[in-house]
C-alpha cells in the first residue's frame, strides 16, 4: 500500500520528469533544427547531431522510474558539460545548475534510498 506522502513523491517526480523532458527535447530539436549557428560557434557544429541524439536518449532513459538511474548518470555528465562550456564562454551557469539539480531530485524523488550510506 503507499502512503500519501509516496504518491505525493511519486506525482511530483513525474511532473518535474516531465518539465525536463520537455526542455530536453526543445534544446534538442533547437541543435538539430532551429538554431544550428548556435553550435558553430561553440565550434561544435560537426558534433550537434550526436549531441542532440544522446540528449534526446537519456532525456527518455531519464522519464521512465526503470532506467531512471541510467538516465541520470547520463544527464549529469551531460549538465557537467553544459556548465564547462557556459563558465569558458562566460555565460551564467545558473540555468543549468539548476537543471542538474532537477535532475537530482528526481532521482532523490524516484529512489529515496539511493542517497542511503
Amino acid at each position: 500500500m503507499t502512503t500519501k506522502t509516496g504518491k505525493i513523491q511519486n506525482i511530483a517526480a513525474w511532473i518535474i520528469s516531465g518539465l525536463l523532458l520537455a526542455l530536453f527535447l526543445f534544446s534538442a530539436s533547437g541543435k538539430l533544427f532551429l538554431h544550428p549557428e548556435q553550435m558553430e560557434q561553440m565550434k561544435l557544429g560537426d558534433w550537434r547531431v550526436i549531441i542532440a541524439l544522446g540528449e534526446i536518449a537519456s532525456s527518455l532513459l531519464f522519464l521512465f522510474p526503470k532506467t531512471n538511474k541510467y538516465g541520470v548518470l547520463l544527464l549529469s555528465s551531460y549538465m557537467g558539460g553544459a556548465i564547462i562550456l557556459h563558465m569558458t564562454g562566460g555565460i551564467s551557469i545558473i540555468m543549468p545548475s539548476v537543471v542538474l539539480i532537477l535532475v537530482w531530485v528526481v532521482l532523490y524523488l524516484r529512489n529515496p534510498d539511493f542517497y542511503k550510506l
